[in-house]
């Protein structure tokens, strides 16, 4: 999965596979979480938003089954 890096301060890159719909976020603080059912427009809109952890928090977290993976 391809990282495309972001301009946060929690957030250091996100990830997406159309295929299996599975978003990637890698943390700045090393931590690494898939999240499951993501489609490429919510992808898409993540990656662009003005605040990447704030659209994180609002509208992944809590809507979409996870697991860490690192």
């Amino acid at each position: 999965m391809e990282k495309e890096y972001v301009q946060s301060s929690n957030v250091e890159a996100v990830g997406h596979d159309e295929n299996t719909e599975t978003l990637r976020v890698w943390f700045l603080n090393g931590s690494v979480y898939d999240y499951t059912g993501v489609g490429q427009m919510e992808y898409e809109a993540l990656r662009d938003a003005p605040s990447v952890g704030s659209y994180l928090h609002q509208n992944i977290k809590g809507q979409y089954p996870y697991e860490k993976v690192g």
